[in-house]
């Protein structure tokens, strides 16, 4: 499908996202920024975020902001900070794009660790569970709201050794879509994004004898991420949607 995105789709909205310093999450935040929006970029790497920021000064753009922020260790509290700051600094918040997540190990069910399982939960399920109640009284002010979430192929469909990262995308599906029907009536839409096998480190990590030349690139994918970001996509709520769909 393509998406019609207007070039200033975007223009005056503040987004948050989340991952941002690398992959999907680094490009989402670039092609926010041209197309208008002031973008806060969230991630466990000061100097990632850095280099981003840097990007899109560079491009032109408006100045983005960094919140340096580590999902595994963030409390309750840090989130309440997070949108307080966000609050003061640009006084709303019209966007979220909860990108940011953990693979763990690959491994056959009985030998999943607990460890793991725990890392992996807290930060694709916990984290965005705590940020996004933190965020939604500032959201629910936007004039037109996005939430969007990133689920996978092995979060409606479970595969043989994907473990924790699987059980926490059927769970990060499901919040999407209580949170999607509990705000039908605003002006807030929350939606999932798969994004496919993408050309990222967190691919590669999964798939380390694959040819990643054959891959679709994060800007590839990217008009669903702007679409749904923006006004046009006003009357879809609660979907998950395949950045790239099978033919």
């Amino acid at each position: 499908m393509e998406y019609q995105i207007a070039a200033d789709s975007l223009q005056d909205r503040v987004i948050l996202v989340t991952g941002a310093g690398d992959g999907i999450g680094r490009q989402a935040a670039i092609s926010y920024a041209a197309h208008g929006a002031t973008v806060i970029l969230l991630g466990r790497t000061v100097a990632k975020l850095e280099a981003v920021y840097d990007e899109i000064e560079t491009l032109g753009y408006k100045q983005p902001a960094i919140i340096p922020l580590d999902l595994r260790g963030a409390t309750k509290q840090h989130y309440i900070d997070m949108v307080e700051t966000i609050s003061e600094q640009f006084g709303r918040l019209d966007g979220v794009l909860h990108n940011a997540g953990l693979l763990g190990v690959l491994s056959p069910f009985d030998q999943l660790g607990e460890d793991t399982f725990d890392d992996v939960m807290h930060v694709n399920v916990k984290a965005q569970f705590l940020m996004t109640q933190a965020i939604m009284p500032l959201i629910k002010k936007s004039e037109d709201g996005r939430m969007i979430f990133t689920t996978s192929t092995v979060g409606h469909e479970g595969r043989a050794f994907w473990g924790a990262y699987s059980m926490s995308k059927f769970a990060t599906e499901g919040m999407m879509e209580i949170l999607a029907n509990e705000m039908c009536n605003t002006t807030v839409r929350v939606n999932a994004i798969n994004p496919g096998g993408t050309r990222t480190g967190m691919r590669a990590k999964a798939f380390p004898a694959e040819d990643s030349g054959l891959l679709k690139t994060p800007k590839d994918i990217m008009p669903l991420y702007l679409y749904l970001m923006g006004p046009e996509s006003k009357d879809v709520n609660g979907q998950c949607i395949d950045a790239q769909p099978k033919s």
